[in-house]
């Protein structure tokens, strides 16, 4: 009996709240285990998680029951509420409410993981792609 197979990979960013650099060396593998253990429990597959001071980068493979504002909702909203209740943050960890999402081939999954593991380089070295980080930055509507 053949079975339907759907992969859909997706690369998501998303950043702190007014790109404010909030996500210091120390909150930032806990932060990711959030980010991850919801990811995970969404039904996701997790393949590259990274980011820096101001914003995340997710590689999800994504079941085609997910719809992606759902999972972004999901993320964002269980990370942040997860990071506050365990460190008590003041003033309280917030994400921007917009975020990038971009589809990504099969064949440039690894590509894209290397790209999303090697932040902090890319970001040192100023060689990031801008299409992936602008994201929450120019898109937002200017503010009175």
């Amino acid at each position: 009996m053949p079975r339907e197979r759907v992969v859909t990979y997706l690369h998501l960013v998303w950043g702190t709240w007014n790109r404010e650099p909030r996500i210091q060396s120390w909150l930032e593998p806990t932060l990711h285990n959030f980010i991850a253990a919801e990811a995970q429990g969404q039904g996701c597959t997790v393949l590259a998680l990274n980011g820096v001071t101001d914003h995340v980068h997710l590689l999800v493979e994504v079941p085609s029951t997910i719809e992606i504002a759902r999972l972004m909702q999901q993320l964002k909203g269980a990370s942040s509420r997860a990071l506050n209740r365990h460190y008590r943050l003041q003033p309280r960890f917030r994400w921007e409410g917009v975020y990038g999402a971009f589809s990504v081939s099969r064949w440039d999954v690894a590509m894209i993981k290397g790209y999303i593991e090697k932040q902090k380089h890319h970001h040192a070295d100023r060689t990031t792609r801008p299409v992936y980080e602008a994201v929450g930055i120019s898109d937002r509507a200017p503010t009175r």
